[in-house]
């Protein structure tokens, strides 16, 4: 199908052009292809070519960015072959970010005095864009970087010197995780007022862990993988634990790596050491209730700190135990958001605590319990009914199960009994949790507040092991698995970023696997004449315009490259 033109002479000797849609079908009987007109456009002096655009517009929305350029190719005002294309538009935004969030200065600043041969920066860069964009093994990016994508500055990179870059990322990890973090506080005016802290778990794709660091036997290569409480739900698989600190707009501050049987709570004092180098100033830490220990919250208070921290409700510490005893009112906050000042001791011993309700979690606790012991007596009812010799096994089944047997007892002679005490025990929890700070000057509400943000560590945990594919690690060096992790780290960093900004601009959150999706949809073509060869992109589209606002990225230049022909190349 295509656009034709007839002609019609006019008495007065004038010319009349009229524009037609058309398409060739083939007469058996006369053996030749005619033309059929589908449509009439009218003549060509009074074309709507505002009309005819729109319809152009209409009708590329259906093609891929490939076809397009394809087709651009095709005309026959344009003497060029199109060779082929790849999506430009994810890695030129993670580039343009990557370069305003000083990294690659930062880099370049620690090579200088080195005598690599191998483009580290460029290595790098393409590795954390892999993550973002298109996640595989060190292996297969070297094939990615070469056929299925266009990175600036980036064109063909060896997996050997894919791992030389790692190393060295390693060797300066500190010093780029400090310099990267003030140079992203400074350029989004980022508050460091609570810092948020989790850890997370990585498992491999090994039979075998590591052996243990101070075992005689262990190799210092292999010591990371390691049997723990997994957090990915693969206890059959050794792991590494993974810690991140993020502020109160996700962006991730700093990360660390250890061994797979690392409990949270031996954790705290490290990472409260490696932050106070970094002269944050006034920083709260936010941590969940698998940190709570009163050695933790005493490191968390050294060189002036504070802290906001979960409590176990069920812990049965004395303190905890008063507060939840404590008499008093609620006081509305925000939707569905309740709060309780309690103050339990004097002097050394005093602790200040925030009690927390939402009152629809509570309805909703107390259904689902409802429901739990209805089903829970109906089952009791059964095994009155059992004779003697399947009575025992019913007993023991129904004690046993996970959901049922935590509202059971058993009396004097065996026989379960629901566990009154137990369902009030749980009634006053509904809905609640308790939080302990040690900062006076913070309300009520913005303790109460300001924990529920620790969801963005979740939610960061979320972005690495889904949209990054942080997980299975399959490399087994201790070095190159903390590489890896870094690796990922950068990459987060480069969207949370992207999507914080996108989010401030549209006022709307911003997820990063549709700011990706959309980008890629640029292209950029590769043409090639008897002149030589350019590069050419796709045009930017209304969506992808929006986003580069958003950014405050410029879109690339229409024409990249342009590589003429020499004597040598002809």
């Amino acid at each position: 199908m295509y656009l034709r033109t007839t002609q019609r002479k006019n008495k007065d000797g004038s010319i009349v052009r009229y524009v037609q849609l058309a398409h060739n079908e083939w007469c058996p009987d006369k053996g030749y292809a005619r033309a059929q007109v589908v449509y009439n456009f009218g003549r060509e002096d009074q074309l709507d070519l505002d009309n005819l655009r729109r319809l152009a517009r209409s009708i590329v929305r259906y093609l891929g960015p490939e076809e397009v350029l394809a087709s651009q190719a095709e005309d026959a005002s344009r003497p060029l072959r199109f060779v082929g294309s790849k999506p430009l538009g994810g890695g030129w935004v993670l580039q343009q970010l990557w370069e305003r969030l000083g990294i690659g200065t930062a880099l370049q600043g620690l090579l200088k005095d080195r005598s690599y041969r191998a483009p580290v920066e460029r290595a790098l860069f393409a590795l954390v864009a892999n993550r973002a964009l298109a996640p595989s093994s060190k292996r297969a990016c070297e094939e990615w970087v070469r056929e299925d994508v266009a990175l600036p500055g980036v064109s063909d990179i060896a997996v050997q010197q894919f791992y030389r870059a790692m190393d060295f990322l390693l060797e300066c990890e500190e010093a780029l995780q400090r310099e990267v973090f003030f140079s992203v506080a400074d350029l989004l005016n980022i508050e460091v007022d609570l810092l948020f802290f989790d850890t997370t778990s990585t498992y491999f794709e090994v039979e075998e862990a590591d052996a243990a660091a101070e075992s005689a036997d262990a190799d210092p290569d292999y010591t990371l993988r390691r049997y723990g409480h997994s957090k990915d739900s693969r206890p059959d698989r050794p792991q590494a634990v993974i810690g991140l600190a993020v502020t109160r707009e996700g962006i991730p501050v700093r990360c660390w790596v250890w061994p797979g049987n690392t409990a949270d709570l031996s954790v705290v004092a490290q990472v409260k050491r490696d932050l106070v180098g970094w002269r944050l100033g006034r920083v709260v830490s936010v941590v969940d209730r698998g940190f709570v220990s009163d050695d933790n919250l005493r490191e968390l208070q050294r060189t002036g700190g504070h802290y906001i921290a979960g409590e176990r409700m069920a812990s049965g510490k004395p303190s905890v135990e008063a507060a939840l005893a404590h008499a008093g009112r609620y006081k509305s906050v925000r939707h569905n958001v309740e709060v309780k000042e309690v103050v339990i001791g004097d002097g050394e011993a005093r602790a200040r605590y925030v009690m927390v309700r939402n009152p629809e979690e509570a309805k909703r606790q107390r259904a689902q319990r409802d429901s739990i012991i209805e089903s829970v007596q109906a089952e009791l009812d059964h095994l009155s009914q059992l004779p003697q010799e399947q009575h025992t096994k019913a007993v023991c089944r129904l004690i046993a199960h996970k959901t049922y047997g935590r509202y059971l007892k058993q009396d004097k002679r065996g026989w379960p009994r629901l566990d009154r005490a137990k369902i009030k025990a749980d009634e006053r929890l509904d809905g609640k949790y308790l939080l302990r700070t040690s900062d006076d000057t913070l309300s009520a509400e913005d303790v109460a507040l300001g924990y529920k943000q620790l969801l963005e560590v979740e939610d960061a945990f979320r972005t690495l092991k889904q949209s990054l594919e942080l997980r299975p690690v399959y490399h087994r060096l201790s070095d190159r698995i903390r590489a890896h992790v870094l690796l990922c780290w950068l990459a987060l960093l480069l969207i949370r970023v992207a999507e914080v900004e996108a989010e401030r601009h549209t006022g709307r959150r911003q997820r990063w696997d549709r700011l990706r999706d959309e980008l890629q949809r640029m292209h950029l073509g590769e043409f090639s004449g008897p002149h030589g060869t350019v590069f050419q992109r796709t045009e930017t589209t209304p969506k992808q315009a929006e986003i580069l606002a958003a950014l405050s990225v410029a879109a690339p230049p229409t024409f990249t490259r342009i590589e003429p022909k020499t004597e040598q190349t002809a």
